[in-house]
C-alpha cells in the first residue's frame, strides 16, 4: 500500500490556472471519492498524481518521496484507469497482447508465463479466459473497463486513479464496474483516488469524500458524515441535485 499526499499543489494549463493551492492526503489503503462538476480541475490533478503533468507550485509526495518524472519503476506503482473504455484499447490488439507487453516490457514475470498471467489477469476481472484471443471491438463497454481494469492491474501497482471509471456506462454496468473495484481494492490492499461527478457512485465505493470546486478543494469529511451533514454550500448544492443519496444515507448513514 502507498500513502498519497498532495501539498499545496497549483497547475497551470495553457496559462490558465486549472488546480489552485490543493492539498489532500490519502492514506495506506484508504479509497478518497474526489467529487465536483466538470471543469472543476479534478482530472488535471489526478494527471498530476500519476506524473503526468508537473504542478507549477507545491508538491505531491508518495511515502514521503516527491513525484517527480516517473521512471519506469514509479510508473508501475500508480496507474490510472480512465472513462473512456472504448478509446482506451488498442483496436488492433487483442487483449492478450495488449496486457501481455506491459507484462513484458515491465518484466513482471518470464515471458513464458506471460500467457498464464494473463489469463489469471481476466480471471481477477471476471472475464472467460477466451477473452484472451478477442480485439476490443467484440466486447460491450463495460467489458472494455474490466480488461483496461486488468491492464492496470497487470504491473501490480499500489495505487489506482480511477477517472470517472462508469460515465460512459449504463447504470446497470456501473454497479458491476463499481463492486470489481471495491472488491480488488481489498483483496489487493490498493490505495484509491476515485474520481466522479456522480455522487451515487462515489457513496458506494469511498471511505472519504473530497469535494472540488473552480479548482479549490472547499471540503473534505468522513463519506458518512459528509452525506449526512455537508458543511460548504457547494456541497449542499452538489447533494441537493441528487436528492435520493441524501434520502438513502439518512436511512442508513454507515
Amino acid at each position: 500500500m502507498t500513502r498519497i499526499d498532495i501539498e499545496n499543489v497549483s497547475i497551470r494549463l495553457g496559462g490558465a490556472l486549472i488546480v489552485d493551492d490543493v492539498s489532500l492526503a490519502i492514506g495506506d489503503g484508504a479509497a478518497v471519492g474526489l467529487v465536483g462538476e466538470s471543469g472543476s480541475g479534478k482530472t488535471t490533478l489526478a494527471r498530476a498524481v500519476v506524473g503526468s503533468i508537473a504542478p507549477a507550485a507545491g508538491a505531491i509526495r508518495r511515502d514521503g518521496v516527491i513525484v517527480g518524472r516517473p521512471n519506469r519503476a514509479q510508473r508501475r506503482e500508480v496507474q490510472l484507469i480512465g472513462q473512456d473504455p472504448y478509446s482506451s484499447l488498442n483496436p488492433r490488439m487483442t487483449v492478450a497482447q495488449t496486457i501481455g507487453e506491459l507484462l513484458r516490457v515491465h518484466r513482471i514475470v518470464p515471458r513464458a508465463e506471460v500467457a498464464a498471467r494473463v489469463e489469471s489477469l481476466l480471471g481477477l476481472v471476471h472475464l472467460d479466459p477466451e477473452a484472451a484471443d478477442a480485439y476490443p471491438h467484440q466486447f460491450s463497454g463495460g467489458q472494455r473497463q474490466r480488461i483496461a481494469i486488468a491492464r492496470a492491474l497487470a504491473v501490480e501497482p499500489r495505487v489506482i486513479v480511477a477517472d470517472e471509471p462508469t460515465s460512459a456506462l449504463d447504470v446497470s454496468v456501473q454497479a458491476t464496474v463499481i463492486e470489481l473495484l471495491r472488491r480488488l481494492r481489498a483483496e489487493l490492499g490498493l490505495t484509491l483516488l476515485f474520481i466522479s461527478h456522480d455522487l451515487a457512485v462515489v457513496n458506494e465505493i469511498s471511505d472519504t469524500v473530497a469535494v472540488m470546486e473552480r479548482g479549490r478543494i472547499v471540503e473534505v469529511a468522513d463519506r458518512a458524515h459528509f452525506f449526512a451533514h455537508p458543511q460548504h454550500p457547494y456541497s449542499r448544492r452538489l447533494l441537493e441535485a441528487v436528492p435520493r443519496i441524501a434520502e438513502r444515507t439518512e436511512g442508513n448513514p454507515a
